[in-house]
């Protein structure tokens, strides 16, 4: 099977209406291997009748099990780590000393785009690690992505070495527990995050989103277009409180997203906040 023209153009543009994400020509292989297995699946013999099918006669369970083979779920451990670096010894003190002295002891960060689970437990392990008294803090991490699939192994919280490939020894014999040969983070980590499954196009949902300190979206964006970029991180906005820091992956820039957040540097890095 492959994909002609017009049906790809369809698809594609069915896809980006209803998700956000952009596939361009280039990806038309990717698409029609991922796409025939689910002819195959639904029997259904061509891609003018699937896509007739996504239009009016699914109740989501089908385009959810489309974006599961579409979407890219490349992560793994402390990914990034001078990103990491500048949360942690910087951002993290900011707000933490800003909220004490308020006598605001509650965080919430959220990892949105966190696939497989390995970013929301990084900076569980981060936090634990940084903040002075963790017992009188209240820090919870929420942890969403469109694709079920990646949210189950999330949730299931098991990893091969590759995952943590980049993982500190200091940290990986204090905060996991390996078994059957795949690492497990403890309960204390896991308990500090709880998994959403969302759309990042889903305008009512990312409306319900509140009181975030800290956003991370990092390299998700990059498979959005520029519309669609601005009305997510505009979701952001306004979905942070005033102070909090959002921090996208080292090819994209907020800046050139938005003017909503200000900028300046905090050690090496610039960072982005809600001002």
């Amino acid at each position: 099977m492959f994909i002609n023209n017009d049906d790809y153009i369809d698809l594609t543009a069915f896809i980006y209406k209803k998700s956000g994400i952009k596939f361009e020509d280039k990806k038309r292989y990717f698409i029609n291997k991922r796409v025939e297995k689910r002819l195959i699946e639904m029997n259904i013999d061509n891609v003018r009748d699937y896509l007739r099918f996504l239009k009016f006669k699914d109740n989501g369970d089908e385009f959810q099990s489309l974006m599961n083979l579409l979407t890219v779920n490349e992560t793994y451990f402390f990914r990034e780590f001078s990103t990491l670096e500048t949360f942690a010894e910087h951002c993290l003190q900011e707000i933490a000393e800003r909220k004490a002295a308020s006598g605001d002891k509650n965080i919430r960060i959220w990892s949105a785009g966190c696939s497989t689970g390995e970013e929301p437990y990084t900076l569980a392990i981060i936090v634990r690690e940084m903040l002075d008294n963790l017992s009188g803090w209240d820090v919870r991490i929420l942890a969403s992505d469109i694709d079920e699939n990646v949210l189950a192994k999330a949730q299931n919280a098991r990893y091969d070495d590759r995952s943590l490939k980049d993982m500190p020894d200091e940290y990986y014999s204090k905060y996991f527990i390996r078994s059957d040969g795949y690492h497990t983070p403890v309960k204390e980590v896991r308990n500090m995050v709880s998994f959403e499954h969302l759309n990042l196009m889903d305008k009512d949902a990312m409306r319900r989103k509140r009181g975030f300190d800290f956003i991370f979206c990092r390299n998700v964006l990059i498979y959005f277009d520029d519309l669609s970029r601005k009305q997510v991180v505009d979701h952001y906005y306004i979905a942070m409180n005033k102070g909090g820091y959002i921090f996208l992956g080292h090819s994209e820039s907020v800046g050139r997203i938005t003017t909503a957040f200000s900028m300046k540097r905090m050690g090496s890095s610039v960072v982005y906040y809600k001002g």
